[in-house]
């Protein structure tokens, strides 16, 4: 179980070592997007400003699969029991772990957004991790919407992580989006864009 569990960990980490915005950026573009972009990120939101539909859909895709696949397949392979161990909360842990500090990128990786939600749709067919985070994430768009997206992107990890622990979630996951909850902060907080002032705006006050 253990070696399976670290080959799975190391093949999550590799996997989500590959930024595919620069990839496809690169490939359909002819250069490297991030360069033109005000924070500088190599994620699905650049892909699609600065590389067009495309470029952005195909980021989306393989930014997504990155993290279903080693978590997925784990699952697969393990069977019921994957989710009462506690070496799944590394295996959702390490995509991100590679997207935020890429081996290939000398480290400075993306925010992980994407991949984040890519390891929790490869819990399937456990779904109530992701649908607490998609959630989590439309409420602070659309109804209690924080910006920027800088301070949006903690507030609804935090606040995913705090949903996590008060619903009948398996701990193993929750530890493990403790953990990719830590790995996105500290990114945030390395990222060099230019953080304006925190507003809140209220939907049934716009």
């Amino acid at each position: 179980m253990m070696v399976r569990a670290l080959l799975f960990i190391l093949l999550g980490y590799l996997s989500g070592s590959v930024l595919y915005a620069k990839v496809w950026g690169k490939l359909l573009c002819g250069t490297d997007i991030t360069q033109g972009s005000t924070d500088g990120n190599p994620g699905t939101a650049n892909a699609f400003i600065q590389g067009g539909f495309w470029c952005g859909v195909l980021t989306l895709l393989c930014e997504l699969l990155k993290g279903i696949l080693p978590v997925y397949f784990y699952m697969r392979g393990m069977g019921p029991q994957a989710l009462s161990d506690g070496w799944i909360a590394l295996v959702l842990a390490a995509p991100v772990l590679g997207h935020t500090f890429p081996l290939f990128q000398k480290h400075h990786g993306g925010k992980g957004i994407a991949v984040s939600f890519g390891s929790l749709l490869g819990l399937y067919p456990y779904w109530m991790p992701v649908l607490v985070f998609a959630f989590v994430f439309i409420f602070f768009s659309v109804v209690v919407c924080v910006e920027p997206h800088f301070y949006r992107t903690i507030a609804a990890y935090l606040a995913t992580l705090a949903g996590l622990f008060v619903t009948n979630v398996i701990p193993a996951v929750r530890y493990g989006f403790g953990m990719i909850t830590i790995l996105v902060c500290i990114r945030m907080k390395l990222s060099t864009e230019e953080r304006e002032r925190m507003r809140i705006k209220l939907l049934w006050m716009h």
